[in-house]
């Protein structure tokens, strides 16, 4: 559920802000409203919170040996050594900066030996006024005879000459090709860029080693910038609390900010304790109201999952964790569907629950709970690493299902194709299944919701409208005139739903119950207080209305991508091993067979952990969110605290 919360406002006396802030924050309660501080003290913790962050970057990336003892210092201390790192790599760069444009140098002038300025500038003192000049080989010749040009090599990219000039400042002359183009002279000889070049690369391997040397601080600075957060949040709201002007005697400061209902008396004690004047007040529609879920054990291990994907619901929204945890665990097993990786996974999870501290155990649960789910479904259809059914033991096929396990179907006395087929379809089946239970659920949230408002005619017109809808699916996606037969029109022939023989009839009633859900939807799902005014709003929007049928149909069938996804892995599977298989016919070759079962089931079980989260979290937290009118717009419940409250 989502705590209900209150929203406060504090008034202190300026002069004991700070000491009323330190308190404020011990006690862990309050979520702040924004503020936004200022003062020079705020802008140089920022500034060093921004050098121990870049630091932090630059030594991150160096290795250093397993026993690395790493030093505690001081915040003062560690930002010194992080300067230090930040100032070795800015020069670090400069340098190979410069290594690259001198490199360049030195390839420009390659094809003409060694080259010294100097020499040209005694030359031109002597009255000798020589310039560097390249041409292309075939345009050589069109240098004109009044030119006065000394060759000096010749290669397949052109030849190089020497132009000899009256004076430094001499035009350049009419007989030479437009193609001749001259040679810029270096600043530094050859040789001295080419010493420099050393000198730099001495410099930039002293400088490695100095930041290999600082890399050991590494804990301590990101240690120095997790406190200095602190830090920051608080000069913030100290810097940025409003207050009475600076004439009055006895100035007063004031925040405001939202506490949840169950802290509420606590807070009143603080307030008391410390001499507060505290306002206590319902939030309005306008507040951004932080959101703080509460839920039990069990449906809390989805919160590591939505911390990750840094979603929350709004504050008037829908807590949707138990959900979410309930089909996120279904849809996890069905696109993984391998009792091989599920054991994988699950023995991942106790590893890490085994070395997780207290209160960090959620994670681990619930990668746990996702291979045992797998490895369950992973049983139920008969899917182990990708083995082919025939070898695997007979017990593993006895105990799969007769509805979407291939191998049990051909166990009973259906032919292989047919199986195939069957055991496909059904499992197709189940994924619309999931998709209408989902999507129900949605529905009779909203239904409940508004049961006290005639909008919840609305909500039950789009429920019944998703229910036609599926009948309509199943019609066109899964039918296959076999097994599965689901006629739009009353054939006069009982119609076989799932076992049960249904009138013949049947069809018509869901396209009626179709129809009279849509007629509810557009009735009654924008009442607020007028039915005539709704079914006008309706109108006004008649193609997003019926578009909303479309929407209806394409959210159902999307939930097939469960089976196509676990469908492309199995074929993975197989084809590794199918790869694989022929090295272990000799002993030589098992060592490349086992690394190659490793590394591509390894991949498979990646990729379909991408498609989890592509997949599996989208059906949540769109199809499923969609149809629960939920933006995921909230703001996580974050209340002013130091590291111990928060914890």
């Amino acid at each position: 559920m989502i705590a209900p919360m209150k929203k406060v406002s504090l008034v202190i006396l300026d002069r004991e802000k700070e000491s009323a802030l330190k308190a404020l924050r011990k006690a862990g309660l309050v979520h702040l409203e924004p503020v936004e501080g200022k003062g020079e003290k705020l802008a140089a913790l920022k500034n060093d919170y921004a050098k121990l962050q870049s630091a932090a970057g630059y030594l991150g990336e160096i290795k250093l040996p397993k026993k690395t003892a790493f030093p505690e210092l001081s915040q003062e201390e560690a930002v010194k050594k992080a300067q230090l790192a930040i100032d070795l790599t800015e020069r670090k760069k400069s340098l190979l900066e410069k290594i690259a444009a001198s490199a360049t140098e030195i390839d420009r002038l390659s094809a003409w030996g060694t080259v010294n300025p100097a020499d040209f500038a005694y030359l031109s003192e002597k009255g000798v006024h020589l310039s560097m000049y390249e041409v292309p080989n075939d345009k050589w010749r069109l240098i004109g005879e009044d030119v006065k040009a000394l060759l000096v090599n010749s290669s397949k990219s052109g030849k190089r000459f020497l132009l000899l000039s009256d004076s430094p400042e001499a035009e350049r002359p009419a007989g030479l090709p437009p193609e001749a183009y001259q040679v810029v002279m270096p600043e530094k000889s050859t040789e001295e860029i080419a010493a420099d070049i050393k000198a730099y690369e001495a410099e930039t391997a002293q400088i490695e080693k100095d930041l290999a040397a600082n890399a050991v601080y590494l804990k301590a600075i990101l240690a120095a910038q997790k406190s200095l957060e602190k830090d920051i949040e608080f000069e913030n709201v100290y810097s940025g609390m409003e207050k009475e002007a600076e004439e009055k005697s006895a100035t007063l400061s004031w925040l405001t900010g939202y506490v949840p209902v169950d802290s509420l008396e606590a807070l009143k004690a603080e307030a008391a304790k410390n001499h507060w004047a505290l306002a206590v007040d319902d939030p309005s529609d306008e507040d951004n109201v932080p959101t703080k879920l509460k839920n039990n054990k069990l449906v809390s291990l989805i919160y590591p999952l939505t911390d990750f994907l840094d979603v929350t619901p709004g504050y008037h929204e829908y807590d949707i964790s138990s959900w979410f945890l309930l089909f996120f665990c279904v849809f996890f097993a069905m696109i993984f569907a391998d009792t091989g990786y599920g054991a994988i996974i699950a023995l991942a999870g106790l590893l890490l629950l085994a070395k997780a501290k207290k209160g960090k155990k959620s994670l681990p649960v619930l990668v746990t709970l996702l291979g045992l789910c797998t490895a369950a479904w992973g049983v139920l259809t008969c899917s182990w690493f990708g083995i082919p059914a025939e070898k695997l033991p007979p017990v593993l096929v006895q105990i799969s299902s007769r509805l979407f396990s291939q191998p049990k179907l051909v166990l009973l006395g259906m032919a292989p194709e047919a199986a195939k087929s069957l055991a496909d379809k059904n499992q197709q089946v189940f994924c619309f299944v999931l998709a209408l239970m989902q999507l129900s659920v949605a529905h009779i949230t909203c239904t409940i919701a508004h049961r006290k408002s005639l909008k919840c005619l609305g909500d039950f017109g789009s429920l019944l409208q998703l229910w036609g809808t599926f009948y309509v699916v199943l019609s066109m996606v899964v039918a296959d005139g076999v097994n599965y037969v689901f006629p739009l029109m009353d054939n006069g022939n009982p119609v076989n739903v799932f076992g049960w023989m249904a009138p013949h009839y049947f069809p018509t009633a869901c396209l009626g119950l179709l129809g009279f859900g849509f007629a509810l939807n557009f009735i009654f799902s924008n009442y607020e207080g007028s039915v005539g005014k709704s079914i006008l709003e309706s109108l006004k929007n008649i193609i997003s209305v019926f578009l909303g049928i479309v929407n209806v149909f394409s959210d159902i069938v999307s939930y097939i991508r469960l089976w196509a996804v676990a469908l492309a892995g199995a074929a993975i599977s197989g084809t590794v091993n199918a790869m694989a298989g022929p090295m272990f016919g000799k002993l030589t070759m098992m060592v490349f067979g086992v690394i190659l079962l490793v590394f591509g089931h390894g991949l498979n079980m990646i990729l379909n952990l991408l498609s989890v989260i592509v997949h599996g979290v989208r059906l949540n937290t769109l199809e499923f969110s969609q149809h629960l009118g939920m933006a995921w717009s909230g703001t996580k419940y974050r209340p002013f605290a130091d590291a111990e409250s928060a914890s």
